[in-house]
């Protein structure tokens, strides 16, 4: 990086009580100069490029991500728009996309997927702002993406040829002579080390976008800090007490599941092997214990919670509470009709087919109760989509139901400030609310206020919402208990 923007970079973080350190194994890390408490804002920046995630099923303006009154660019037929604000606003870096995207033949275009227009905005932004037509500032400048890690010389021949491809593309729609094909190729490497999915309030995933300076802050399997977005501005939040000269950390993964799990994902993605404090204890007692709970599988006396290890004669599996053996062949027959029960489980049934899914789902569900650990992640895994699917065809007291069997596997698997128990708990007051249980709606929509206040801030739309639901029915409780006497 220029020497000039690096002293810019380091004063801008010196401002918000922040430095950047070179680690050993690490690279770039970020590092705190006060403290911070839980639900106090880090860092904060806008994206130096973003697009939403447009599939064949559904689209979103390229402005602000919003899904409804959406008209296509009528050059290009490839971006949409949902007013004029919106395309005014995106205009100086999409006129020359456009242009672009028009040049390719029409049959090319359904190729242009997210990750491919990500990248040849990357190339239109630097040269729109090497051209001054774009400001370059200290936190919006190519330089800080130069900067960025590729681990290009770990990368395999498979996903090498895969990159040379789409740099193809890439450099068939720009068309600049001074782009070089390997840059491409590395750059698309940087963007699946540090990308960042840009998600809702709700943690659903809405567009990607690169946030370069986000991207300077490590990986921890037990972060201190959380990444959220507001619209599409990344919003890094303490979620613990984290002292001055502290490193700050977020979770790049599901942290949900094993330290063996977890270390298999951030190797196949990241290409990096996690050394963090919870890492560090893999084969340890507590560590066994575990990943025996979340990926394991259950005693064969339902009344006990005990987790199961292999027994050294290898005859099954034995209980560490009771130390009653479950055979290799109950286990096995249960797991292999799962398997066949499991591969007739449709991903994303349609609407039609809702009501036969969550059957299906449902006996999916029975079988991993017999066979899994009630903490389970597979078991976990089924239970939110069978909540997700009760919640579309509005089966209100049964999604309820599920909604309190998956909080406490949360409040078990995540730490106790994670924004998904924040969020389940406001369902699960929402669906109590809705059914008439006005106190124990309360009680959900203030633990799931105590949470997101912390992830969230106070000051979003979203945490206005819940603020209001909650003022809501706590008058409504308290008339309630006003009529009772």
């Amino acid at each position: 990086m220029d020497a000039s923007l690096m002293a810019d970079l380091q004063i801008f973080l010196q401002d918000r009580c922040l430095s950047v350190s070179n680690l050993p194994q690490k690279g770039r890390s970020l590092f705190t100069a006060r403290d911070f408490r839980p639900g106090e804002v880090i860092l904060s920046q806008k994206p130096y490029i973003c697009v939403p995630n447009n599939t064949s099923s559904e689209s979103r303006c390229d402005g602000c991500f919003k899904t409804n009154n959406l008209k296509k660019c009528s050059a290009c037929q490839v971006v949409w728009y949902c007013g004029s604000s919106c395309q005014k606003s995106e205009w100086k870096l999409h006129r020359d996309e456009c242009k672009a995207l028009t040049r390719l033949e029409k049959e090319k275009r359904k190729f242009v997927t997210p990750t491919i227009r990500l990248m040849v905005r990357l190339y239109i932004k630097r040269n729109l702002q090497n051209e001054k037509v774009l400001p370059i500032t200290t936190t919006d400048n190519y330089s800080l993406v130069e900067a960025l890690v590729s681990h290009m010389s770990e990368i395999d021949e498979k996903q090498m040829l895969l990159y040379a491809q789409m740099a193809n593309l890439v450099n068939l729609i720009l068309q600049f002579p001074s782009v070089d094909l390997r840059e491409i190729a590395e750059n698309f490497s940087k963007f699946s080390c540090n990308a960042h999915s840009i998600c809702d309030s709700e943690l659903r995933p809405q567009g990607i976008g690169l946030f370069p300076l986000v991207s300077i802050i490590n990986h921890s399997c037990s972060p201190n800090a959380v990444l959220v977005f507001e619209e599409q501005m990344a919003v890094v939040r303490a979620i613990d007490s984290i002292s001055k000269d502290s490193e700050i950390t977020i979770s790049y993964i599901e942290t949900a599941g094993s330290t063996l799990t977890r270390q298999k994902s951030l190797k196949e993605q990241y290409l990096f092997h996690c050394q963090c404090a919870r890492c560090s204890n893999i084969g340890k007692p507590h560590d066994i214990e575990e990943s025996a709970i979340l990926e394991g599988y259950r005693c064969a006396n339902e009344k006990c919670t005990g987790f199961l290890l292999r027994d050294p004669e290898g005859k099954g599996f034995v209980c560490q509470k009771c130390l009653l053996l479950r055979s290799k062949e109950e286990v096995r027959n249960l797991a292999n009709d799962l398997k066949t029960v499991s591969e007739k489980a449709p991903t994303s049934p349609s609407a039609e087919d809702k009501q036969a899914a969550i059957e299906l789902y449902k006996t999916i569900e029975k079988l991993q109760v017999k066979l899994y650990h009630s903490f389970s992640i597979p078991l976990m895994r089924t239970r939110e989509k069978l909540l997700k699917m009760l919640m579309d065809v509005e089966i209100w007291r049964e999604a309820l139901n599920y909604c309190r069997l998956i909080v406490p596997v949360y409040q078990r698997v995540y730490p106790a400030t994670h924004p998904l128990i924040g969020l389940q708990l406001y369902s699960q007051g929402k669906l109590e609310w809705l059914l008439g249980e006005t106190k124990e709606a309360v009680s959900s929509l203030i633990k799931a206020f105590d949470i997101l206040r912390i992830s969230h801030g106070t000051s979003t739309p979203f945490m206005k919402e819940l603020s209001a639901k909650l003022e809501e029915a706590r008058a409504e409780a308290s008339y309630k208990q006003l009529a009772l006497h």
